[in-house]
């Protein structure tokens, strides 16, 4: 384990050293996890809490938001397929959101008030949550952190008005096109939730192009379901979300993509499982339990053979509501980018546990500090968090990010040791432009960057 952003809490270190003694008495109980492909499901799967009762969890039930997506296949796939009832928990449900504000909205209340107690999430809204700075009357909700669910699967579709224009990955020739229009009807942009992931993906995209995202263009938030819609009535001119919207508005005819988030930035970190701390500190041992379903349902998933199947549970008509083709290609990396480019390149492709790179499913807290240096990069921060090194940024994510937990349900699981990540940084990120993030060094990616509205 390196150093990086090792600032514990006595309280924090004394619950780690706990759990990792509990870890200790209990690694190989449960033995490796199922080859992916199995096919058990819910009603054939065996509980843990029936052949290991000091892993049964406190509860065997839990409200879990999801946004339809393919961020959410990891909990859809866990439930459908049995992984949760696997490992004890048997009543788990998973609640369909309107949007990421309602999602906030009921993660504040909690199941008992009619909410949530956690599930998917863009990033770093639950660090965000936990700091009041999004919720109402800026109530702070402590949420903990505790695996990525996924990488890739994102894209920014444009509408076909704007084919041949060069927009494209790189806007060089594209720069005339966003400064005519600025005078006239400003190029307008959607996103599904402000400060977070797909905010965050076009904001880069277009800085990096030399467009501010904040001057020269304007930027609107949507719901993800609303895209096509909206794309169709002429009101947006491009749209930042996951699969399957962004293939769906190539399906449809009505836009095609100039970007997958994978090109701009490979195997990025992309949404994460959170829940309310309170949930978890009530219930530790359920919590690994989530955790070790959502494991084995990554594993699963990352079988590229299980991804028609895969295809058909999310697009069944409780989950997605779509036909699965226009899941199916993107799960196979085959992107219509719908302006005479086709990508088909398996590495393009979502993942879920493991990537060119390594583990997908551990959280890194390297990758949570560039989400909080983009908020402070962009004003929704402000500059004390990364001052000093990121000194309060990095006692943020401490606090939010519970990578021990992922840790100890690896463990428990049989996770191979080669699986498990031994630092909690995963060290110099490039994107598609050359730019370089050291999470060593915020400050100095920062004043590498000319698009911005903070002052170094």
């Amino acid at each position: 384990m390196s150093d990086f952003f090792q600032q514990f809490s006595r309280r924090k270190f004394l619950l780690t050293a706990g759990l990792s003694a509990t870890a200790a008495l209990l690694k190989g109980c449960l033995g490796n996890p199922p080859e992916p492909g199995n096919s058990q499901t819910q009603s054939t799967v065996r509980s843990v809490a029936n052949t290991n009762p000091e892993q049964a969890p406190e509860t065997t039930k839990v409200k879990l938001g999801y946004i339809p997506i393919v961020e959410a296949a990891p909990l859809i796939i866990a439930k459908e397929k049995g992984f949760f009832a696997k490992y004890g928990m048997t009543d788990v449900e998973l609640s369909k959101q309107a949007s990421w504000g309602s999602a906030r909205d009921n993660v504040e209340i909690g199941s008992a008030g009619g909410g949530i107690d956690g599930g998917q999430w863009q990033m770093p809204m639950p660090h965000l949550i936990t700091e009041g700075l999004i919720t109402k009357g800026n109530q702070k909700i402590p949420m903990y952190v505790l695996c990525q669910l996924i990488t890739h699967g994102n894209g920014i579709a444009i509408a076909n008005k704007h084919q041949g224009k060069g927009i494209s990955l790189r806007l060089a020739a594209a720069k005339s096109l966003f400064t005519q229009l600025k005078s006239t009807t400003p190029f307008t942009a959607a996103f599904t939730f402000p400060h977070v992931n797909q905010d965050l993906w076009i904001r880069y995209w277009l800085a990096a192009g030399g467009i501010d995202p904040d001057k020269d263009v304007k930027l609107l938030t949507v719901p993800s379901a609303q895209t096509v819609a909206n794309m169709k009535t002429g009101t947006m001119d491009a749209f930042s979300t996951g699969d399957p919207w962004p293939y769906r508005i190539v399906k449809d005819k009505i836009g095609f993509m100039a970007a997958l988030t994978a090109e701009i930035w490979k195997n990025h970190p992309e949404e994460y499982f959170a829940m309310r701390a309170d949930w978890v500190d009530k219930h530790p041992k359920a919590t690994k339990a989530l955790l070790k379903g959502i494991m084995e349902a990554q594993q699963w998933l990352d079988n590229f053979d299980n991804r028609k199947q895969a295809a058909e549970i999310l697009g069944a008509r409780n989950y997605f509501n779509l036909p699965a083709q226009i899941l199916a290609e993107p799960y196979q990396g085959k992107y219509d980018m719908g302006d005479g480019r086709t990508i088909d390149d398996k590495s393009m492709a979502a993942y879920y546990w493991k990537d060119e790179k390594g583990s997908v499913s551990y959280p890194y807290k390297s990758h949570d500090l560039w989400f909080i240096v983009e908020n402070v990069r962009w004003g929704f921060l402000p500059q004390d968090y990364i001052a000093n090194n990121a000194a309060k940024a990095k006692e943020l994510i401490n606090k939010v990010n519970r990578e021990d937990l992922w840790r100890e349900a690896a463990k428990e699981a049989g996770i191979a040791t080669a699986d498990i990540p031994t630092s909690t940084s995963r060290g110099i990120e490039e994107f598609f432009d050359g730019t370089k993030f050291n999470p060593e060094k915020p400050e100095e990616y920062l004043r590498s960057l000319k698009i911005k509205r903070v002052s170094l």
